[in-house]
């Protein structure tokens, strides 16, 4: 495949937070990222909260990476040490390729915003089943960062010289086709 930047493309994203302490009223990282999202012209599959739990983390992501209309899945929270932040474990084992890079340019943006404390995030990326799955810290600024510094642009077909969307799965659009 060519890396030639192509026209925008909207890609169905979605968005799970996980927290043992947040709903829809209070879950602001959530709502940033959708925020996000829809106004740089994606649209989104789905938004979820789920408790901070190994299995029902994986279980969830496991369903957006097998179905047809999901592109992209953005995690939020569950990436510190704690002795429930499972996100890393769970998702880590259902991808085909991990994206190093982008936990380190994260960490690299976040240095400048809050110092050292970034080395306490396990923020990272890889493809599966042609669906990009990404894992941020839960809080606001830390999502801010990730969707500004980096998904913002990776998400974007038009980014030079390369982006992510090349290497996601087409979304099932038959259904909406005319019949002729």
């Amino acid at each position: 495949m060519s890396h030639a930047a192509k026209s925008f493309e909207p890609l169905a994203i979605a968005v799970l937070t996980v927290s043992d302490t947040r709903d829809t009223s209070t879950d602001t990282s959530g709502a940033l990222l959708v925020e996000r999202a829809l106004a740089a012209g994606h649209t989104i599959s789905e938004q979820r909260i789920e408790q901070d739990d190994i299995f029902q983390i994986r279980y969830q992501v496991s369903k957006w990476i097998a179905s047809r209309d999901t592109q992209v899945v953005i995690i939020t929270g569950g990436t510190g040490f704690t002795g429930r932040d499972s996100t890393p474990e769970a998702v880590s084992v259902l991808l085909d390729k991990q994206v190093d890079g982008f936990g380190e340019l994260f960490r690299q943006l976040s240095y400048l915003e809050i110092g050292t404390s970034t080395v306490q995030s396990r923020a990272l990326a890889g493809l599966a089943n042609g669906t990009l799955v990404v894992c941020l810290p839960g809080s606001t600024g830390a999502c801010r960062t990730g969707w500004d510094g980096i998904l913002a642009s990776q998400l974007d077909a038009s980014h030079k010289p390369c982006n992510f969307v090349m290497h996601l799965k087409q979304t099932d659009t038959s259904l909406c086709e005319t019949r002729t």
